[in-house]
C-alpha cells in the first residue's frame, strides 16, 4: 500500500492504524532517508499502542523499550555499519516474543530479523508530505 501523508499528524494517524493490526512477536522494519518521518512514524504507532511518555530516536544507544497496553522495543541501527561485530544477542535482547519491535534503518540487520509484519519505507514528498509504503 502507498499512501501521501501531509503533514506529520498524518504520517502519525497511518502508523496509529498499522499499530491496531499488531501483537506482540510482531517486527515492523521502518526505512527510509534522514529526516524521511521514522521516528514520528515509530512515535504515532507507540502512542496507539498505549505509550504515553516520550517516544524519542535511541540512535546513541541502539534501542529503548517503551511500555503501553504491550512493551515495544524501538530500534535505531543508524550507528552500525553492520552487525558483524556486534554482540549476538544484541536483536534478541530487543526483539522478544513478548514485544512489539519497531527497527529504524533495518537495512544493517535485515535478513536476521525473526517475524516481520510490516516493512515501511519513507520518502520526501516536499515540504510537510510524505510518501509511506507499507508491504
Amino acid at each position: 500500500m502507498s499512501t501521501e501523508t501531509s503533514s506529520p499528524e498524518g504520517t502519525v494517524a497511518l502508523a496509529a492504524e498499522l499499530a491496531g493490526r499488531l501483537v506482540p512477536g510482531d517486527v515492523v522494519l521502518v526505512s527510509g532517508e534522514l529526516g524521511s518521518g521514522k521516528t514520528t512514524f515509530v512515535r504515532g504507532a507507540c502512542r496507539a499502542l498505549g505509550v504515553e511518555g516520550p517516544v524519542t530516536s535511541p540512535t546513541f544507544t541502539i534501542g529503548h523499550v517503551l511500555i503501553g497496553r504491550v512493551e515495544i522495543a524501538h530500534l535505531d541501527l543508524y550507528r552500525l555499519g553492520s552487525l558483524a561485530g556486534e554482540d549476538p544477542a544484541l536483536l534478541e535482547d530487543y526483539l522478544t516474543p513478548e514485544r512489539v519491535g519497531f527497527v529504524e534503518w533495518p537495512e544493517v540487520g535485515d535478513p536476521a530479523f525473526g517475524r516481520v509484519a510490516a516493512r515501511v519505507r519513507l520518502e520526501h514528498a516536499g515540504g510537510d508530505r510524505r510518501r509511506v509504503v507499507v508491504a
